[in-house]
């Protein structure tokens, strides 16, 4: 076995998985990725199954070093800085860490999470199926908090297995897609349309439990109180302040606000990779297009392992670049018989 160890990392990072799926009957929620794609593709560069346990980033950097042996890993997800021991790594790559070398991740850039996937999976005891953290409830495994420095995963050793990069589709642009409801007739038409028509921004008070949006307040027809109902992940909720909440993974399985809409599937994560500040809007899709959507999602993520490329190598030989002549001759300002062309008779 070796250690990974976590030598800084900053909040909103944690072990997440797939989710703890079966309990929220018992009011247990699901937790698991912020983004299920990035984990996905993180796991299969390192051979792991799609929803294994990962590292989950946060927007701030971390630092990991490889102990008592090499850890292969890999990062997928939000763009950041990365590098091993000086040299450069990119995004959606895997790479093998030396015993003793540390991999440096920046701030991300362009979104929140980004995944880490050991190979062989993290390990931990899974609390109802899963080693997804939930903060507050004080659930996870191997560590049910966020992560902080000094924590150390004891990992198998690096397999030896030549680095794989992964081509990912083109992240979808556009607005966030959601279904109406299920209790869009507590707004009228003019509110449903204000929601739908205006911008909204990602509040920095936002979290895993639910993301609160910046924009105009939305009014309800009967009040704010419903009778307590379930909620997925997407729910959008709107509290008496007219301020609407998207519930995320670490969300209550119940609620009692209005749900004026649900973001599909599909676009779950896009939401959870928007920035706090960042403007966006939403667009109503019908059941037939989420539920396509969702199809063509669970495909995706089934054909990961097609995507898998070797990855192109970017190792340079310092000594013989040194003696390569790469940049032509040099000259002397002062000295023209080294520039001057004499002209052949």
């Amino acid at each position: 076995m070796s250690r990974l160890v976590v030598a800084s990392i900053g909040p909103a990072s944690s072990v997440q998985d797939g989710g703890r799926h079966g309990a929220q009957r018992y009011g247990l929620t699901v937790s698991g990725a912020m983004d299920r794609l990035s984990l996905a593709a993180a796991n299969t560069l390192v051979g792991n199954a799609p929803f294994a346990a990962a590292v989950e980033i946060g927007p701030f950097g971390a630092v990991f070093t490889a102990r008592d042996g090499a850890v292969r890993v890999a990062i997928s997800g939000a763009p950041r800085n990365a590098d091993v021991a000086g040299s450069p790594v990119a995004m959606d790559n895997s790479v093998t860490l030396k015993d003793g070398e540390t991999l440096t991740l920046g701030f991300a850039r362009g979104g929140a999470f980004t995944y880490l996937a050991i190979e062989g999976t993290i390990k931990g005891e899974p609390v109802f199926g899963s080693l997804a953290v939930n903060a507050r409830a004080g659930l996870g495994s191997p560590y049910p908090r966020p992560l902080q420095a000094g924590d150390e995963f004891s990992v198998d050793a690096a397999s030896g297995a030549p680095e794989l990069r992964i081509e990912l589709p083109k992240p979808v642009s556009g607005p966030i897609r959601v279904l109406l409801g299920p209790q869009d007739d507590e707004f009228d038409d003019a509110n449903k349309a204000l929601f739908l028509d205006s911008e909204w921004k990602i509040s920095a008070t936002s979290d895993r439990m639910g993301y609160r949006l910046e924009g105009p307040a939305i009014k309800h027809l009967h009040g704010h109180n419903i009778v307590s109902d379930g909620t997925v992940n997407g729910s959008i909720q709107v509290p008496g302040n007219g301020a609407p909440i998207a519930l995320m993974m670490d969300r209550g399985t119940s609620g009692g606000y209005p749900k004026i809409a649900t973001v599909i599937t599909a676009d779950v994560g896009r939401l959870a990779q928007t920035s706090a500040g960042t403007a966006f809007r939403f667009k109503a899709v019908s059941m037939a297009e989420a539920q396509d959507e969702a199809k063509k999602f669970a495909q995706l993520i089934r054909n990961l392992p097609d995507r898998l490329r070797t990855a192109d190598s970017v190792a340079l030989n310092i000594e013989a670049l040194s003696d390569a002549n790469v940049a032509g001759y040099a000259v002397s300002a002062v000295d023209a018989g080294t520039w001057q062309v004499t002209a052949e008779p």
